[in-house]
């Protein structure tokens, strides 16, 4: 009964990944898609802090961190997992450059249905190996991500460009909604774990705290030394701090089921990315003039 509803909740989230995906894709234009072309260092930096340098951090700390196996991989699944959109938002009120921003978002979330399987698939067998657990697919995963990611976000692309009116139109409707969205996944897996939530939180707030800071702050210091200017930075540390909790949640919630550990590092880093991205933004916007590039 529980694997029945397990799978009833993945089939919800599902529905609501797809959704939130599709409401980003009405957002982007083909111009968002080449800003590699014309922006390549700066680009190429958030880039590689994103699906190289990320990964690599969360690794490093669930190593020397002492965690459940299962809380351990759930902290490479976020680690795994494409920007939010949040963080486009974020970087607007931050004073960063919202385009930069905006294409990390599309390109790494197009890429994650090849670093996704990648990250996770390696992490499972490196934290935890053959166990109860039962084996992880790379190629299952990748058709997953692929289904509930890229085709949702590659068809409100398609909309954008074909009917450009209407999805402007409704792209404020798509992404109130998709917030609403995104709180109820959220709501939903910290119900799930209700019972064990305290001392889940315990063991994984803080580790995912350290994360989530860590990254802010390498991908400031590195941006600093290698992107354009200081609004560059905002976008790239933004990026690299807010991670599509949905999308984590989600592929937790696939893998292992609705009440499995590995889901809680997503919910805690999910809570967590919003409060230290907010005093981030009051940070800079407590600065007398805005940031330019």
């Amino acid at each position: 009964r529980d694997l029945v509803r397990s799978r009833g909740l993945g089939d919800v989230y599902k529905r609501q990944l797809a959704f939130i995906m599709f409401s980003l894709g009405l957002g982007l234009t083909v111009k968002d898609f080449t800003r590699l072309v014309y922006q390549p260092k700066d680009f190429t930096v958030g880039l590689i802090m994103q699906i190289i340098i990320l990964p690599l951090v969360g690794l490093g700390i669930v190593t020397i961190w002492p965690l459940q196996p299962e809380i351990a991989l759930g902290v490479m699944i976020i680690a795994a997992a494409p920007g939010g959109v949040t963080s486009n938002l974020l970087t607007s009120y931050g004073r960063g450059d919202v385009a930069l921003s905006i294409s990390l978002t599309a390109i790494v979330s197009l890429l994650s249905v090849i670093t996704i399987p990648a990250i996770v698939v390696y992490s499972y067998q490196y934290l935890i190996g053959n166990s109860q657990l039962g084996e992880v697919s790379i190629g299952g995963l990748a058709l997953k991500v692929f289904m509930i990611v890229t085709i949702p976000m590659i068809l409100g692309l398609i909309v954008r460009h074909f009917k450009e009116e209407f999805a402007i139109r409704f792209q404020n409707i798509a992404q109130k909604i998709a917030a609403v969205l995104f709180a109820l996944v959220l709501i939903g897996a910290i119900i799930k774990q209700r019972e064990n939530i305290v001392a889940f939180y315990a063991e994984a707030g803080l580790v995912t705290l350290g994360l989530n800071i860590l990254m802010m702050i390498l991908a400031w210091i590195i941006a600093s030394v290698f992107a354009s200017g200081l609004s560059q930075r905002v976008a790239i540390s933004m990026e690299c701090g807010l991670q599509n909790g949905t999308v984590a949640i989600a592929v937790a919630t696939f893998l292992f089921g609705s009440k499995s550990p590995v889901v809680i590092p997503a919910a805690t880093y999910s809570l967590t990315m919003f409060i230290t991205a907010l005093a981030f933004v009051y940070f800079l916007r407590r600065r007398t003039t805005p940031i330019s590039s």
